[in-house]
């Protein structure tokens, strides 16, 4: 009896310390002591329990504005919003501080860290990809705007993931096409991402396409327009050799080249003999 005495006391203080852990907030959110808010947004930040501070810090955020709480409960707003993953509110929040405080010292970081929100609030490559427009877009603001920063490197190499992204969408937009036997479209889309990429890893990947969209293109078209778009891709395995000639690609590229060289052989035949 006296050790179930014991578990149920030790279960209702747990239960208190929860309910009151709950409601904490709530109490200092009705608070109208805004410094006793503030003491205790700070708190619950140095102790990274986000939320809690996000949730005063807005409370206060109408009231601080304009004195000298303003700038630091922004900043901590900010990065509040970042550490809960809340990396739109986040973006916001960074480039309201650059806005309100352009000359502070945390200007700089605060630029960077819009630009790192907009970032990871980007989706995978295969989601509409505006976001990650809008963050390159600010990342090379911030690169520009400063050029020795501290955070170059690391801007820098989200710059290179976003344009991965973009590559890998533009790239799987093209394949799309060619599994689709929309060759026409895929010849396209693989020539828009040898213009956009031309330094890609796998440009001669998108040449070695453009070869093989060629080459179906052309055996669908009609009998009238079938040379010439053979004679395309035979130009276009030429380029292939020609820009990449250490490219694996080439070898099986040779066996399309040389089909449509005898098809243009065979269909001129034809026309002079009509």
């Amino acid at each position: 009896m006296h050790t179930t005495m014991r578990k149920l006391l030790l279960l209702a203080s747990l239960s208190g310390l929860l309910l009151s852990s709950c409601g904490g907030v709530d109490t200092y959110l009705k608070n109208k002591d805004a410094n006793v808010r503030l003491t205790k947004a700070n708190e619950y930040y140095e102790k990274r329990t986000w939320y809690k501070a996000n949730e005063l810090y807005a409370s206060l955020i109408p009231v601080v504005r304009g004195t000298k709480n303003h700038e630091e409960l922004q900043y901590r707003y900010a990065y509040s919003f970042y550490n809960m993953k809340d990396y739109l509110s986040s973006s916001y929040q960074f480039r309201t501080f650059v806005d309100n405080f352009p000359s502070s010292k945390r200007a700089e970081e605060c630029e960077f860290m819009y630009a790192v929100s907009l970032f990871k609030d980007a989706p995978k490559f295969t989601l509409d990809q505006s976001s990650t427009v809008k963050a390159m877009a600010a990342l090379y603001t911030f690169t520009s705007l400063y050029k020795d920063s501290k955070y170059t490197a690391e801007a820098n190499k989200y710059l290179d993931i976003c344009r991965e992204k973009l590559e890998q969408k533009e790239a799987g937009a093209a394949k799309l096409y060619f599994d689709m036997d929309q060759y026409k479209a895929a010849i396209v889309a693989y020539k828009s991402a040898l213009d956009e990429y031309p330094d890609s890893e796998n440009a001669d990947y998108y040449q070695y396409m453009i070869i093989r969209s060629s080459y179906h293109y052309a055996t669908h078209s009609r009998p009238d327009k079938q040379e010439e778009r053979f004679a395309e891709v035979v130009s276009a395995f030429n380029m292939l050799k020609e820009q990449y000639p250490q490219s694996t690609f080439i070898k099986n590229a040779e066996g399309l080249q040389a089909d449509a060289t005898v098809k243009i052989n065979k269909l001129r035949k034809n026309n002079e003999h009509n």
